[in-house]
C-alpha cells in the first residue's frame, strides 16, 4: 500500500469540560454544517472529519493531545477561567502542536482566555472573541467565523505576518439593477460584509476608473463566491445571465438567494444545481437572514474547495481513474467539450451518486459519471455476497480518549450500507429495533439508495434473537414500514433454556436466570446468522451496558474467527474492536476485555456467569484473551483478500472513505 492516507482537512476542537454550556451549542453547529446529516444521507452536505477533544473531569485533561492526521490540521482551542486558572490545562493548551501543517485558531469564551496568548502555543496568536457575539445569534456568529477561519488555513497559502484580510473569502453579488428587492437585498448583505474581514464587491460603483465594465466583472468572478440574488427581474436580465455563465465557465462556488415577491416565468437553467436560500423579499433583511446568506456561501465555498481538494488526493492514490475530469458538482451539460476541444468522457464527482433517472443523460451523451467510491459499472461486483455488519454504539468517556462524535459510527454505518448495497450485496445485522437505532439508519439508508438507484435488488437481513421479535404493534408497523428492503430473520428460543418459559410474551432481562435465557439466545442468533453470512465487518461496540454472556461486539468477533469468515475490524473508531485492535498490534493486553472489568462494569454480570458457568456456557476471559493474542494479522489479512499493510492501516484509520476503500476492496478480492 502506498503512503499514510491523509486527507487535505481535519478539524480538532478542545475545551474543558465546565465550559460545556458555552460550547456545546456552538459544537451541534459545527456538526451540523461541516457533517454530513445522518437523517439526510444523501445531502451534499460538507463532510470534513472532525476530531473532539476534552475529559469528564475538570481537573483533568484530555488523554493525548490532536495528532497530524491530514496535509492541514485547524485546531479550535476554546480558552476560559477554566482553562487558564488550572494549572494541568493551561499547561495541556501551551503544550498543543501548534506548527507545521498544524494551524491553531483560539477561541476566548471569555476575556480571561485571552490570558493564554501571552505564552506557550497560543502566543501571538488572534483570537476569536466568542464573548463578543451576540447571545441570540451565537451559533450562527460561531459558524461564520469558524468556517471563515477553516476556508482561510485549509485552502489558502497564509504567509507569515499575513493579517487575515488578504486570505479573506470574496463575494460577488450579482442583482438585478430593475425592481427593488434585489438592490436592496445586495445592499443590505454589503453592508454586513462591511463589518467582516471578508473582501467583497459590489457593483459598478466600485470598478475602477478605465477598466471597462464587463471586464471588471469578470476578473472579480473568477476569484469570489457568487451570491445570485434571484428577485423577479433576475433571471430574465443580460447581465445577471452572463454573470452566472461567467461564474460557471471559471468553476467558482455558487448559492442561489430566492426572493421571488410573485412570479418568474423562466428560471436560468444554468442557474441551478447549487444550493439556494430562501429569504423573503420584504424589506430590510434581518441580520438573522444575511447570516443565513452568508453562512451558504462560505459553506459552499469550503465545500467546493474541499471536494476538489478530496477528488485530486483521491486520485493521486488511484482511487479514480487518472484521465478524469473533477468537478466539485454533479456533472452539468455546460461541462461538455466544446467541438474541437479534447474530449474527456470521464467525470467524477462527489459522493453521494445522483439519482438513476436525473443520470440518464450521461449515457445519451457518452460521458461515464461517477464518484470517488461507486461507479455503475459496479452494480453486480458483490452479487450474492452476504456480508455481515457488527457496528454499535461506543461508550463516552468525555472525549478523553475516544475523539469522535456519537453520530460518527452512523455515518459509517450508513456508508458502509450504501456501498456494499449499491453493489448487489445482501446485508445482515442483527437486532436494534430502537426508533434511531443502528437498524434504523441503515433502512433508511437502503430506502433512499432503491429509489436512488432505481431497483429492485436492495436486500437487508435483520436477524433477531427470540425475545426481541415478541413485541409490541409499534414495532410490528415500524418492520411493516421497512418491507420493501427488510427481510427479518426471527431465530427460536434454544432447546436448552425452553423450559419453563412462555414463548410466546416478551421476557424481559430483568433477573439472572431471564439474563442467562437472553445470553443463550442472542449467542444462538449470531451463530447461525454469522454462518449464513460470507464476511463479517466489525466497528465500535459497548463493552458495557449490553445484553448477553459478553459485550455483543466480541462475541460476533469470536464466533467469526472460530468459523474461519473473513473479517474486517475498523479498531479507528473505539469501542470493542478498538480494544481487540490493540492486542492484534502487540499493545498490553485491555483492561475492558478481562473478566475482572466486566464484572465490575456490568451489574449482575457475575450473577449471570455464575449461572452460565453451571452451564459451561460462561465467557471464559482467559481463553478469550488467549484467542485474540494468537491471531495473526496477514492471515487475517489474506483471508480478507488484503495486504497485511492495508489490514493494519484499516485497524486504526478513523476516516470512514478510507475504511470503505479499503473494505470493498477486500470484499472484491475474496468474491473473485
Amino acid at each position: 500500500m502506498s503512503q499514510t492516507y491523509k486527507p487535505p482537512l481535519a478539524v480538532h476542537l478542545i475545551w474543558h469540560p465546565s465550559d460545556k454550556d458555552s460550547v456545546e451549542p456552538i459544537l451541534e453547529a459545527v456538526s451540523k454544517h461541516l457533517s454530513r446529516d445522518v437523517d439526510r444521507p444523501f445531502s451534499r452536505n460538507l463532510n470534513i472529519p472532525i476530531f473532539l477533544y476534552s475529559s469528564d473531569s475538570p481537573n483533568t485533561p484530555p488523554g493525548d493531545s490532536p495528532q497530524g492526521l491530514a496535509v492541514r490540521d485547524i485546531l479550535f482551542v476554546f480558552t476560559s477561567v477554566n482553562t487558564m486558572g488550572r494549572e494541568v490545562w493551561n499547561d495541556y493548551i501551551g503544550g498543543l502542536p501548534c506548527r507545521d501543517s498544524f494551524r491553531c485558531v483560539p477561541v476566548a469564551l471569555g476575556r480571561e482566555g485571552l490570558g493564554h496568548g501571552e505564552d506557550g502555543s497560543l502566543k501571538s496568536l488572534n483570537f476569536l472573541r466568542a464573548y463578543d457575539w451576540p447571545e441570540e445569534s451565537r451559533s450562527q456568529q460561531a459558524i461564520l467565523a469558524m468556517a471563515h477561519e477553516i476556508y482561510r488555513h485549509g485552502f489558502v497559502e497564509v504567509k507569515e505576518g499575513d493579517k487575515g484580510k488578504s486570505s479573506s473569502i470574496k463575494i460577488f453579488l450579482s442583482h438585478a439593477k430593475s425592481g427593488d428587492t434585489g438592490l436592496r437585498h445586495a445592499e443590505a448583505i454589503k453592508a454586513f460584509i462591511d463589518n467582516t474581514n471578508m473582501s467583497r464587491f459590489f457593483d459598478a460603483t466600485e470598478i475602477s476608473a478605465g477598466f471597462r465594465f464587463d471586464q471588471e466583472i469578470i476578473g472579480h468572478i473568477q476569484e469570489s463566491t457568487v451570491l445570485a440574488i434571484g428577485s423577479d427581474a433576475y433571471s430574465s436580465r443580460y447581465w445577471c445571465q452572463r454573470e452566472i455563465l461567467c461564474a460557471k465557465a471559471h468553476h467558482r462556488p455558487m448559492v442561489a438567494v430566492d426572493c421571488l415577491e410573485e412570479y418568474e416565468d423562466r428560471i436560468f437553467p444554468a442557474g441551478s444545481n447549487i444550493p439556494c436560500v430562501h429569504v423573503a423579499p420584504e424589506s430590510p433583511l434581518d441580520d438573522s437572514d444575511i447570516l443565513r446568506i452568508l453562512i451558504a456561501a462560505i459553506r459552499e465555498t469550503v465545500r467546493h474547495h474541499h471536494a476538489l481538494k478530496s477528488l485530486e488526493y483521491y486520485r493521486s492514490r488511484g482511487w479514480i481513474d487518472s484521465d478524469c475530469t473533477l468537478v466539485s458538482r454533479p456533472p452539468e451539460i455546460r461541462r461538455l467539450p466544446a467541438p474541437g476541444e479534447e474530449k474527456k468522457a470521464k467525470i467524477c464527482y462527489p459522493e453521494p451518486p445522483i439519482y438513476s433517472e436525473e443520470a440518464d443523460w450521461h449515457h445519451r451523451v457518452g460521458i461515464d459519471a461517477f464518484t470517488p467510491l461507486w461507479r455503475e459499472d459496479e452494480n453486480a461486483s458483490l452479487d450474492e455476497r452476504r456480508v455481515g455488519i457488527s457496528i454499535s454504539d461506543v461508550p463516552g468517556d468525555g472525549f478523553s480518549r475516544n475523539h469522535l462524535h456519537a453520530n460518527q459510527s452512523i455515518r459509517l454505518a450508513q456508508d458502509l450500507a450504501r456501498h456494499l448495497l449499491a453493489r448487489s450485496a445482501t446485508l445482515i445485522y442483527g437486532g436494534d429495533l430502537r426508533k434511531d437505532g443502528f437498524t434504523d439508519f441503515i433502512l433508511q439508508e437502503a430506502i433512499a439508495l432503491k429509489n436512488r438507484l432505481n431497483t429492485d435488488s436492495i436486500h437487508v437481513e435483520n436477524h433477531l434473537a427470540w425475545p426481541l421479535y415478541r413485541s409490541d404493534t409499534e414495532i410490528v408497523a415500524w418492520r411493516a414500514s421497512y418491507s420493501a428492503v427488510m427481510d427479518t430473520i426471527e431465530h427460536v428460543i434454544l432447546d436448552d433454556v425452553a423450559s419453563d418459559v412462555d414463548e410466546d410474551n416478551f421476557l424481559p432481562p430483568s433477573t439472572p436466570q431471564n439474563k442467562y435465557v437472553w445470553s443463550r439466545c442472542l449467542t444462538g442468533m449470531r451463530t447461525k446468522s454469522i454462518d449464513s453470512s460470507h464476511a463479517r465487518i466489525c466497528a465500535g461496540g459497548k463493552l458495557s451496558g449490553y445484553n448477553g454472556k459478553m459485550p455483543g461486539v466480541l462475541e460476533e468477533i469470536l464466533i467469526a474467527l472460530d468459523k474461519k469468515k473473513p473479517i474486517y475490524l475498523l479498531g479507528g473508531f473505539g469501542g470493542v474492536v478498538g480494544e481487540v485492535c490493540k492486542v492484534l498490534r502487540g499493545e498490553p493486553y485491555p483492561e475492558p476485555l478481562t473478566g475482572g472489568w466486566q464484572d465490575m462494569h456490568n451489574e449482575g454480570y457475575s450473577d449471570l456467569q455464575k449461572i452460565a458457568r453451571g452451564h459451561d456456557r460462561h465467557a471464559d476471559y482467559d481463553v478469550i484473551e488467549s484467542t485474540l493474542k494468537g491471531i495473526d494479522i496477514g492471515e487475517l489479512a489474506h483471508g480478507a483478500g488484503l495486504e497485511e499493510k492495508e489490514y493494519s492501516r484499516l485497524m486504526q484509520t478513523p476516516f470512514v472513505d478510507e475504511c470503505i476503500h479499503i473494505v470493498v476492496r477486500g470484499l472484491k478480492g475474496i468474491s473473485h
